[in-house]
């Protein structure tokens, strides 16, 4: 099989980290006999020094004409000055729309050789954290009209809030659907007591649930959806939301795991392409020194493998891959413990592919 993949390494840690992960796919290719095409691009904030803009029009398309998208990261203090509507986050938000990408699936799941690194209580990790959070993507607060005007002699912000029914409904057919084939269990988050916005989301919601009769529907507040977060996420099989909500949450889910640098995820539309990116950022403090944490890089190769090319043998192998690197007490900087042996960005990459 071959499959061409848009490649975007990024800013500060991108390049390090992505490296590894195609090192990882090139293992996979060789092993099962596909062929994978990459074609470089830049956006964020090296497409910024190159073009004074994070995205140009010849990027964009080729994340068009691809099968799916391998982002590293983009950003750093270095573009924080730099006008609203070309810094380098507007990059992702671009490609993000022009593809039709509206659903963001992030897996929070604590490794359990890597237990001791949670902040929680260790008897709240004894029972597990193993949950998909589901992301609006595309809507909401993100994408409503923002502005900045002046009433009664003071600056006054507005940023719109909007969700349309079909909106709901295809991120919500997602959820229902990575429930089924989950553990089951869906919870929906919403702020209903107040906003009409979330209104509309639970009763779309519900009329959903009818659908999915074999799948255990709840309710539930965001802020309580906070708490029961740290409180019990032993609880939570998969979770669905809107845009601002899911944003917070799961940054807070997967903090919850300690271990950032191994978290992975997946932008999804009506297709099978798709945008697969480590949930952390370009730590320019870091770049260059090859001492990043590769693997959540390397599970986003391994979630394109499942989710986009119907390539769930070589997801496995990459996967376990990785757990075999673990058990055998390699760790990066990151995740660095006691007792185990430390290793290089490549070195891990190399140990991972290895294992193929």
């Amino acid at each position: 099989m071959e499959k061409t993949i848009t490649v975007i390494r990024g800013d500060g840690i991108g390049p390090e980290i992505v490296n590894e992960a195609i090192k990882v796919m090139d293992k996979v290719a060789e092993k099962f006999g596909h062929t994978f095409h990459y074609q470089d691009i830049l956006a964020g904030g090296c497409s910024i020094d190159a073009y004074g803009r994070s995205l140009t029009d010849e990027a964009l398309q080729k994340c068009l004409d691809c099968d799916s998208v391998l982002l590293g990261a983009v950003g750093g203090p270095k573009w924080d000055g730099v006008a609203k509507e070309i810094r380098p986050e507007a990059a992702l938000l671009s490609i993000r729309s022009a593809m039709g990408l509206y659903a963001n699936l992030r897996p929070a799941k604590l490794f359990p050789q890597l237990a001791d690194a949670s902040p929680l209580r260790p008897e709240i990790v004894a029972q597990g954290i193993d949950l998909m959070m589901v992301r609006e993507l595309i809507g909401g607060a993100y994408f409503g009209e923002h502005k900045t005007v002046e009433e009664n002699g003071e600056l006054v912000a507005h940023d719109d809030m909007t969700y349309a029914e079909h909106e709901i409904t295809r991120v919500g057919k997602v959820a229902f659907e990575t429930a089924r084939k989950r553990g089951g269990k869906l919870h929906s988050v919403d702020k209903a007591n107040v906003l009409d916005s979330s209104r509309l989301w639970r009763k779309t919601m519900h009329a959903l649930a009818e659908q999915y009769p074999d799948v255990n529907y709840q309710d539930i507040l965001v802020d309580n959806t906070a708490m029961q977060l740290v409180r019990n996420p032993s609880q939570f099989d998969t979770v669905v939301t809107e845009n601002l909500f899911g944003d917070i949450l799961s940054d807070e889910s997967s903090m919850i795991t300690g271990s950032i640098g191994m978290m992975a995820s997946a932008s999804l539309g009506d297709g099978t392409r798709g945008m697969y990116e480590p949930i952390h950022g370009s730590a320019p403090d870091i770049a260059g020194m090859n001492i990043a944490n590769p693997l959540g890089t390397i599970l986003s190769a391994a979630m394109m493998m499942r989710y986009s090319f119907d390539m769930a043998a070589e997801a496995d192998a990459v996967e376990k891959a990785v757990n075999d690197v673990l058990d055998a007490g390699y760790r990066t900087a990151d995740i660095m413990s006691d007792g185990h042996t430390r290793v290089s960005c490549s070195e891990m990459g190399d140990l991972v592919a290895a294992r193929i």
